[in-house]
């Protein structure tokens, strides 16, 4: 069973999902996967207004549709999936926000798109399992780079020596961008485990940082290419 959002399971007529290694697309939300706009991922900030299946988006990190029937999903291995619901369920959006993303104001993006015709506060967001500050160690370049651009407290943002907390910084984005509510589903994606196998330890979700590390030591350990998982929403016909 994928992660689930408590917020969002609660709006009629959704179905939303994260996925993980086990499924790398929610196993309910693979008969629409075929619906799923084209696009490629680049670390951006552009966001696409998708009006039919299958759509060709370029290159874009956001996705956002009032159209029912068409399933929007992002990739993820570390970087955090965010996904958007109107509380009436009829828009649905959904976010690719790595550390770029976050200091180049995806957030702020989607939430300027969705003020255009509406208003956040009829929205509600959930954001899913992605690298937490437990393992999510950076350079202090970088670290310096979020206290200088954001006026949150230090904590909030590094609240350990070196490591970020993006889930936590996006939150508070997204608080003062006046979104009705906020959750999180899913847990961290660098050291979260699926229990134990023959072969060691079994981790839950596909990790970029821990497969560069497993790859630094071992250069025959097997890459994540193709194999970052999915989260998605859709509106139901």
């Amino acid at each position: 069973m994928s992660d689930s959002s408590v917020l969002l399971s609660h709006i009629p007529g959704i179905l939303h999902g994260f996925g993980d290694k086990e499924s790398l697309l929610p196993a309910h939300l693979k008969a629409f996967e075929a619906t799923r706009p084209e696009k490629k991922q680049v670390h951006g900030t552009r966001i696409v207004d998708v009006t039919q299946p299958g759509q060709d988006c370029g290159e874009a990190d956001g996705f956002i549709t009032s159209v029912p029937g068409i399933l929007l999903a992002v990739f993820t291995a570390d970087c955090l999936p965010v996904i958007f619901c109107r509380k009436d369920g009829k828009e649905v959006a959904a976010v690719h926000a790595g550390w770029r993303g976050l200091i180049d104001g995806i957030l702020e993006e989607m939430a300027q798109l969705i003020n255009q015709s509406g208003d956040t506060r009829d929205w509600v967001v959930a954001i899913g399992p992605a690298a937490q500050s437990c393992c999510y160690e950076v350079s202090q370049e970088l670290v310096d780079t979020f206290m200088q651009q954001l006026d949150f407290p230090p904590a909030l943002i590094s609240p350990r020596h070196r490591h970020l907390d993006l889930a936590a910084i996006a939150e508070a984005k997204l608080q003062a961008l006046g979104f009705a509510g906020i959750d999180h589903a899913g847990s961290c994606t660098i050291c979260t485990t699926a229990g134990s196998t023959t072969e060691g330890t079994a981790f839950k979700y596909t990790s970029f940082r821990r497969n560069s590390h497993q790859r630094a030591k071992d250069p025959s350990h097997p890459g994540i290419s193709g194999r970052n998982q999915q989260s998605g929403i859709m509106i139901l016909r």
